[in-house]
C-alpha cells in the first residue's frame, strides 16, 4: 500500500512540475530586462553594464527558480556572462509584487566584439526538471568611442646651462690714493702697479660696458671742502681714462662706454671697514670711535669728537689716508664664442676632427639647440654624454630619440627602445622632471599606457613648467583617456599645448564626459589647427549625433570622409549614428 500511495505522489509532483516549468517560461515574455547602457560601451579595455529584470507577478511559483542567462555573441564566437538567478524562497510576497533586481556585468574587450548582440535566455527550474527559453536580444554591439583616443608624445628636453645672452664680467682697478685735501692723480700713482693694469686694460681694448668711480674723502675738513673732493676725485679718473683711451685710438668704442661717478661725501662706512681692518689699536679703542659715530651729531662734530681720543693721531696718519681714494669698477663683455663658431665646432667634435675638450659641456648642449636636424642633435648629444656623468645630456639624447620615433612612425619600436636606453641612465644620476616627462613617451611609444601615466604624473608633481609641462599635460590626458578618467583628462587637455592631436583628445574627453557642446568647439579648434586631421571631423560628427544634430553628423562625416575613405567603412558600422543611418543625407554623406 505505501509503494502505491509513494508512486502517486512521485507521479503527482512531475505531473506538476511539468505543468509549471512551460508556464513559467510563457509568462517569461512579460520579465522586463533593461540594459544600461544600449549599446553596450567599451571603456578602459572593458565593456561594462548593468541589466535590470523585473519578472511578473505570480511567475514563481514554490519550490522553483527562474534564472536569466546572458551571452554575448560575436561572429562565430559566444561569451558567456553570469546569470541571475530568481529563487522563488527568495522572493516571498511574488504573488503581488514583482521579483526586481539589477546586476552589474563586466568583459573584457577585443576588437572583434564591436559587432555582436547581447543575448538572454530564461530557465524555469525545479529539481532536476527544466525549460528553458527562446534567447532574446537585449542590446546590439559595442560604441568604441572611447577607442579613438590619439597617443600623444613629447620630447622634453633639459636645460643646456650655456648663457648665450651677453654678460658683463666686473674688473676692479686697486684704489688711486689721494693726497690730502688734493684731487690731482699724482705720477707716481699713474706708475705704480695700480696705475699700469690700468693702463694695460685700456690698452687691450676690452669690450667694456660701464665705468664706475667713486669719489671718497677723509673725515677731517670743512663741509664745503669735503663735498668737493669726492666728485674731483672720480672726475680725475675719468679725465686719466679718456686720455688713454685717445692715446689707443679707441675712436667710436669710446662713445659706447658710460662712465657713472659717484661721489661718497660725509659718509662714516668705509672708515667702519678700514677702522676694523686696522691692527694698530686695542679693540676698548676702537670702540670709543664707534661710539661716537652712533652718539648722532654731525659729521662734523664727530671728527671734533674723535680729535680729543687719545689715538686720534695714529688713526690720522694710518687710516685717514685710506679714504681718500677713487674706486675703479670696470663692467667689461665676457668673450664668448659666436653660435656660428660654436655650431662648426660641434659638428666637427662628432666627426671627431677636433678635441671633444675645444667646446665646454655646455657649449655642446648648447650647439644642440642650434640645428634643426634631429639626426645632428642626436650626434651631438651623443658627444656630450661621453663629457662626464651629466643626467641632461642623456636626457635630451633619448628626448632626440622620441622625436625620430615621432618623424618616423614606422621605426618607432627600435627608437623607443634606444630612448628607453638612455632615460634609464639619466633617471639614475637624477630623476629629474624632464626624464619622467619623457619616462611617460616611451611608455606609451611602448602602449603601457599605465606606466605614461605614472611618469607623467611624477613629472608634473615634481614642478615641470613651461612647454615641457604643456607638452607632457598632452601625454597625461592622453593616458587618462585610455584609462576611463574622462573629467581629469579633459583638465590635463585643457593644459596642454595647443595643437590639433591635444585639442581632438580634449574633444573625444568631453563627450566620453557627456559634454557635447564644449566637445564640438573643441573638435572645430583641432580642425582650425590642421584642416586635414579627418578624425577630428569624425569626432564632431558623433558630438553631433549625441546632441541629435543631423546636419551637423552629414557635414563632418562627408569632410572626414573626403579626408580619410578609410572612415567610411568605420561610420557605416559606428552604432554612434544607429539613429542616422536610414537617412539618405547619411547614405549620401558615405558614396
Amino acid at each position: 500500500m505505501r509503494k502505491v500511495v509513494y508512486s502517486c505522489l512521485v507521479l503527482s509532483t512531475l505531473t506538476l512540475a511539468g505543468c509549471t516549468l512551460p508556464k513559467m517560461v510563457k509568462m517569461s515574455k512579460d520579465q522586463q530586462l533593461t540594459v544600461t547602457p544600449n549599446p553596450l560601451e567599451v571603456h578602459k579595455d572593458t565593456v561594462a553594464f548593468e541589466m535590470a529584470a523585473n519578472l511578473p507577478v505570480k511567475m514563481l511559483k514554490k519550490g522553483t527558480v527562474y534564472t536569466v542567462n546572458s551571452f554575448y555573441k560575436y561572429g562565430d564566437k559566444e561569451l558567456a556572462l553570469d546569470p541571475i538567478p530568481f529563487k522563488a524562497e527568495d522572493y516571498p510576497n511574488s504573488k503581488t509584487e514583482q521579483p526586481k533586481v539589477t546586476k552589474s556585468f563586466s568583459f573584457a574587450y577585443q576588437p572583434a566584439m564591436k559587432t555582436g548582440t547581447l543575448e538572454v535566455e530564461g530557465v524555469a527550474s525545479k529539481g532536476e526538471k527544466s525549460k528553458a527559453s527562446p534567447r532574446l536580444p537585449v542590446a546590439t554591439g559595442v560604441i568604441t568611442t572611447s577607442k579613438l583616443v590619439k597617443p600623444v608624445y613629447f620630447a622634453a628636453y633639459a636645460g643646456h646651462g650655456y648663457n648665450n645672452q651677453e654678460e658683463l664680467v666686473p674688473v676692479v682697478i686697486p684704489d688711486f690714493i689721494f693726497e690730502q685735501g688734493r684731487s690731482v692723480l699724482r705720477t707716481s700713482e699713474i706708475k705704480s702697479p695700480k696705475g699700469k693694469q690700468l693702463d694695460a686694460f685700456i690698452a687691450s681694448k676690452n669690450a667694456t660696458r660701464t665705468v664706475t668711480i667713486t669719489g671718497t674723502h677723509s673725515p677731517e675738513g670743512a663741509e664745503r671742502i669735503n663735498s668737493k673732493l669726492s666728485p674731483d676725485r672720480a672726475a680725475e679718473i675719468e679725465k686719466f681714462y679718456r686720455k688713454e683711451m685717445k692715446k689707443y685710438d679707441y675712436k667710436g668704442k669710446a662713445d659706447s662706454i658710460q662712465f657713472i661717478l659717484k661721489p661718497v661725501i660725509q659718509d662714516w662706512a668705509q672708515f667702519k671697514v678700514e677702522l676694523e681692518a686696522y691692527t694698530g689699536i686695542s679693540s676698548e679703542e676702537k670702540a670709543e670711535y664707534l661710539n661716537i659715530i652712533n652718539g648722532g651729531g654731525t659729521f662734523e662734530d664727530q671728527e671734533k669728537q674723535m680729535k680729543g681720543l687719545k689715538t686720534y693721531k695714529k688713526i690720522f696718519k694710518d687710516v685717514y689716508p685710506k679714504l681718500r681714494t677713487a674706486k675703479t669698477e670696470i663692467l667689461v663683455v665676457k668673450e664668448k664664442k659666436t653660435d656660428a663658431e660654436i655650431s662648426v665646432l660641434a659638428k666637427q667634435v662628432t666627426q671627431n676632427s677636433v678635441s671633444a675638450d675645444t667646446l665646454s659641456f655646455e657649449e655642446l648642449m648648447y650647439a644642440a639647440t642650434l640645428t634643426p636636424s634631429l639626426d645632428e642633435k642626436a650626434a651631438i648629444y651623443e658627444a656630450a654624454t661621453k663629457k662626464g656623468s651629466n643626467w641632461n645630456a642623456h636626457n635630451n639624447l633619448g628626448a632626440v630619440y622620441i622625436a625620430q620615433a615621432i618623424e618616423n612612425p614606422s621605426n618607432a619600436a627600435a627608437l623607443a627602445d634606444k630612448a628607453q636606453a638612455q632615460l634609464d641612465l639619466a633617471v639614475k644620476l637624477n630623476e629629474a622632471p624632464e626624464v619622467h616627462a619623457n619616462l611617460a613617451s616611451v611608455s606609451l611609444l611602448k602602449g603601457n599606457a599605465y606606466a605614461a601615466y605614472t611618469h607623467a604624473s611624477q613629472a608634473l608633481s615634481a614642478g615641470l613648467t613651461g612647454d615641457n609641462a604643456a607638452g607632457v599635460n598632452g601625454v597625461k590626458g592622453a593616458t587618462e583617456i585610455v584609462k576611463a578618467q574622462y573629467a581629469a583628462a579633459v583638465s590635463s587637455e585643457s593644459n596642454a599645448t595647443d595643437n590639433a592631436d591635444n585639442l581632438f583628445n580634449k574633444g573625444l574627453a568631453q563627450v566620453l564626459n557627456k559634454d557635447y557642446q564644449n566637445a564640438l568647439t573643441s573638435f572645430n579648434e583641432a580642425i582650425s589647427k590642421n584642416s586635414n586631421l579627418a578624425i577630428a571631423h569624425y569626432g564632431a560628427a558623433v558630438a553631433s549625433a549625441r546632441l541629435g544634430q543631423a546636419d551637423g553628423v552629414v557635414s563632418h562625416l562627408t569632410e572626414a570622409v573626403k579626408t580619410d575613405p578609410s572612415l567610411k567603412e568605420a561610420a557605416l558600422s559606428d552604432l554612434e549614428f544607429a539613429k542616422f543611418s536610414a537617412t539618405e543625407s547619411f547614405r549620401n554623406a558615405l558614396k
